[in-house]
This record gives structure tokens, sequence and C-alpha cells, in this order.
């Protein structure tokens, strides 16, 4: 299993959420998208050797390194950030201030692991054993695609493309200021670091940007974004061609993704195709909610069924809050059965979101008020560990867990002055029926697991 070699914008709108309003749709407990617990975007997926890989640009408006997630069963993800990419390794003085953002990772036919990543406003290329690395540059420390092959346009968004023959493409291509999208496309030598014959302008109808070329039957299936992702524009378009050159005309029924203020789904796009068990799908990013967010830009990795029929058609989409992936686990683990108390700065982010398996809430303490969760097991019975989804994974947190047989005579268990990563793994075996978390007042909790 691995990665799959509108004809009128909506208007701008606002969600707006009163405190004393009815929960959202988005909110209903064990949820399964968000697929990731934080704030991703520009999701690359593979598979390899029994494990899934998703490469993701860290939000807001990417880090020094790229986020990578790794599971077994496609439910129970880890998070970690590799060494290669990053901002002071990879960077030109042509490249811009911006992040490390939009990875695509591909395996050659005879086993060589490849990234394309932007990094400002140019693209770097990595390579490595597998895709759990170690990645290192793959061009001596300069640019795949410099700013300066294409300056009126943004040269990131690269996607590589391995065709049925073994041969390998790179599309890229961006607009500047949300407008006029361009899209390239290149041969790539048998050494994927370097261009067989000139880049050729293939720009589909409608295109801004995020392209991902895949095969239906003998036709070439150019998907793509347009529209604005920090607006509720952004959405998935795809294009139909009879080479990997185009050209390209827009496929009936585009966009196949899109903004659903009925379902609660916002800015669809950016994403990547992938089989499960033999079947299709769009991993993508969307709009975390409530939207707009606190602040600039924050986006959630989802996943949901594609339709792909032969002539190179793609059926409209239907984004979910509980999605269903052949091949994943029907369920993220489980701890045990719990009530979860403590003072939430509202309605969206009360206590109970930190303990109701869904990753599109978390619990967020009342600002000025003592930064704590209390869990209530029901009885006094044996506990081995807590485990901890924060808001931010690569940031870190002080936190402090105590235990009470009674709720009034409590000790500390566990203290962490600076914990990362997630999920973070707090042991503390012991017999108690009650535990307080204590975390710092900006802190925001994803999920509270207790076992």
């Amino acid at each position: 299993m691995g990665k799959i070699g509108p004809l009128m914008a909506l208007p701008a709108m606002t969600l707006t959420i009163a405190a004393s309003a009815p929960a959202p749709r988005w909110d209903t407990p064990g949820d399964r998208n968000p697929l990731l617990p934080g704030y991703f975007a520009d999701p690359s997926i593979v598979h390899h050797e029994g494990r899934w890989y998703i490469f993701a640009t860290i939000d807001p408006w990417g880090d020094d390194h790229l986020a990578l997630w790794t599971s077994t069963n496609g439910r129970d993800w880890t998070f970690s950030q590799p060494d290669w990419p990053s901002k002071a390794a990879a960077i030109s003085p042509t490249a811009g201030d911006a992040k490390v953002w939009a990875p695509s990772v591909v395996q050659t036919r005879d086993g060589r692991w490849f990234m394309y990543v932007s990094i400002g406003s140019e693209v770097w290329v990595g390579t490595a054993p597998s895709p759990a690395g170690p990645w290192r540059d793959a061009r001596g420390g300069t640019p795949l695609i410099a700013k300066g092959l294409a300056p009126d346009y943004h040269m990131i968004d690269a996607e590589a493309f391995i065709d049925r023959d073994g041969q390998a493409y790179l599309y890229w291509g961006s607009g500047l200021n949300w407008t006029n999208g361009h899209c390239f496309v290149v041969r790539l030598k048998s050494d994927m670091v370097s261009f067989y014959g000139a880049p050729r302008d293939v720009t589909p109808p409608n295109y801004f940007e995020a392209p991902f070329m895949i095969r239906a039957g003998s036709h070439y299936v150019l998907t793509y974004s347009d529209g604005n992702t920090t607006k509720d524009t952004y959405k998935v378009r795809y294009a139909i061609g009879d080479t990997p050159f185009g050209p390209f005309r827009e496929g009936p029924g585009s966009p196949i993704l899109q903004t659903d203020r009925s379902r609660d789904v916002i800015s669809p796009g950016h994403h990547a195709i992938v089989r499960s068990g033999g079947n299709p799908y769009i991993l993508y990013h969307r709009q975390a909610l409530p939207f707009p967010s606190r602040t600039d830009t924050l986006r959630q990795v989802a996943i949901d069924p594609l339709i792909i029929r032969d002539d190179g058609t793609i059926l409209p989409v239907l984004p979910s809050h509980a999605n269903s992936v052949a091949g994943f686990a029907p369920t993220r683990m489980r701890g045990l059965p719990l009530r979860v108390s403590g003072k939430g700065s509202d309605v969206l982010h009360g206590a109970d979101r930190a303990a109701d398996d869904n990753y599109a809430t978390l619990w967020r303490p009342m600002p000025g008020q003592p930064a704590i969760l209390s869990a209530d097991l029901g009885a006094v019975r044996m506990v081995r560990e807590s485990t901890l989804r924060m808001e931010f994974p690569n940031l870190p947190y002080p936190i402090t867990i105590a235990a009470s047989e009674d709720g009034r005579r409590w000790h500390t268990v566990v203290q962490n002055r600076a914990a990362q990563g997630s999920p973070i793994m707090m042991p503390h075996a012991l017999r108690t029926r009650y535990l307080r978390l204590t975390v710092s007042s900006d802190s925001g909790v994803w999920e509270w697991l207790i076992r």
C-alpha cells in the first residue's frame, strides 16, 4: 500500500458560535476525523513494511522542521520531527523567510526513497533508506527548484509522480498573493534529483497550487487546489489529460471537495491520494473549528473515501467527521472509563473535551483560573500511566499529575517541566480513584487517556 502514483468560489464566511449555542456537528464524541491530534497541513502519506507515515507542514504556517506521524494501525499516531529538512540546513540566499512546508515522499521502483519539500519559496530534495529516515540532502546543499526559475510565481508544493513504466515526473507551482497560480512539470532523470529536459507550464483551468497526479485507466488525472486556504474558498479540483504534460481539461463535477457548511467542513485542500485495502482515499487538510481560529491559520488533517473511474472521472467527495478506512483499526486506543471535571474557557472547550476521543475538540483552561483537570475513575483501581495529547506536540509543556484515593489528600506521582511530543506517556503505577492534571494556563489538551 502507498501513494497512487468549481466554477465559482463560495463567498467568504464566518462561523459565530455563541457560548449558549448547541454543540456543532463536528464535536461528536468518538469521531475519527481529524485523523491527527494537532494542527497540520499539506500531508503526504506512504505505507511501508506494515507502518504508515504521514509527513506534513506544522501550523501555523510552517516550522523549522516537518512533522512526521507514524502508525501501525492507522488510528494511533506518534509524532516526531526529522532532522532533515530544516530551515537551517536547507536554505539559499533567494529562498525567502518562509518555513519548511509541503512535503512529497515517494519510493522509486528500485526501492529508493525521496522527499521533495518547500523551504521558503524553493524546492529541495532529500533521500533516505526508508521513510523513517535518516533523511539527508540529495543535491549537495542546493535547491532543486530555485525561486528564480519563475519569479512571478511561488516555486512550492512539489509533488512527485512515478508512472507505470517507472518514469518519474515532478509537478509544482503556486501563485503570489493568492492569485494567478501556475503549474509546472518536468521529467526527472533516473537519479531523481535532476531534470530531463526543460520544465513546462501545464496549468489547468482554475488552478492555484498543490498539484497531485494519478493514473486512471489510460488517462492522466491532475488534481489540485484552488482558492485561499485562510478563508473558506479553498477546494480540490481535477483535470484530465492523455499525457503527463496534458493538455488538461477540467473534469466533470469539478470541484470534488469544497467547503460544506452543513457538515462543518471549511476550506479542504492540499491533498494526497492513497490506497488502503485496495480502495482509494483522499488525505487533506481543512480548517480547525471553530473557524476563524484564535490565531492566523490552523488546519487539521482528515481522510475520506474517493471514487475514481477508468475514464478519469472523479466523483464528489463526501467530507466526514467519522471516517472509515479499509485497513485502519476501527477505533483508537482506549483507556479506563472516567469522568473529567475542570474549568474550561467556554462551552466549546469544557473539561469533557479532553475525554471525548475526538481530535477536533480540546480542553482549554479558563483564563485566570487554575489550569487543573480532574479525573474520577469511579472506584479505587490500579492505573499504570497517563497518555496525553497536547495541543501543539512540537512545544514543551510543564505537566504535573497528582493522585488521591479519597479526593481530599493528594500526592504528586509524576512531574515533567518540559514534556513534549504526542503522545506524552507519563507512567504512574499505583492504586487510586482520582487523578489531577495540572498544566500551564495557555495549554490545550486534545485527550487525556488513563490506563
